[in-house]
């Protein structure tokens, strides 16, 4: 069990150990679930092809739709 401390500011850092489980990397996303009794569900969000498009630069001009990617699945 790992524990984290919340600032003033309403932040927390999440322990090394829970990062490394969940392969957080910076910028992740993280959606949280609170289940009636009080129970925190943390997911990291991973990231759709439709986030990544755009990020590179596509070589000698070359380009492919999100559709195309999808299809590549």
């Amino acid at each position: 069990m790992s524990l984290a401390t919340l600032t003033s500011k309403g932040q927390v850092t999440i322990p090394v150990d829970v990062r490394e489980a969940l392969n957080l990397q910076p910028h992740d996303k993280l959606n949280f679930t609170v289940l009636p009794d009080g129970t925190v569900i943390l997911r990291a969000k991973r990231r759709s092809m439709e986030d990544l498009a755009g990020m590179l630069e596509s070589p000698a001009g070359v380009t492919v739709s999100i559709d195309e990617m999808k299809a590549w699945r």
